[in-house]
């Protein structure tokens, strides 16, 4: 049963649309296909966990957009969220 969420195939986070605790298994489609992994925190509804290893500085990738770049090393399984992403647009120069 799926229980988080990919849109983009550039994505390297996930949405989770149900409350997963630590250890449990995380499963969405990528390219129409199932994967899993296991994830290394409690996440809560909405928010995102790594479906890769982000490195430090790396963009995060959401519905195929920058949402923000790693503040520090991200593991395949953990919580995306404020405590290790710090928010930035893709292009600085684009004006609103």
């Amino acid at each position: 049963m799926l229980n988080a969420m990919m849109i983009d195939e550039k994505d390297n986070v996930a949405v989770a649309i149900e409350p997963i605790s630590k250890g449990d298994t995380v499963s969405f489609l990528c390219n129409g296909e199932e994967k899993q992994l296991t994830a290394r925190a409690d996440i809560t509804i909405y928010h995102k966990l790594a479906i890769r290893d982000i490195a430090c500085g790396e963009p995060v990738v959401k519905y195929g957009e920058h949402i923000g770049v790693a503040t520090c090393d991200i593991h395949t399984g953990d919580h995306v969220h404020v405590h290790n992403v710090v928010g930035r647009r893709e292009n600085p120069e684009e004006k609103e």
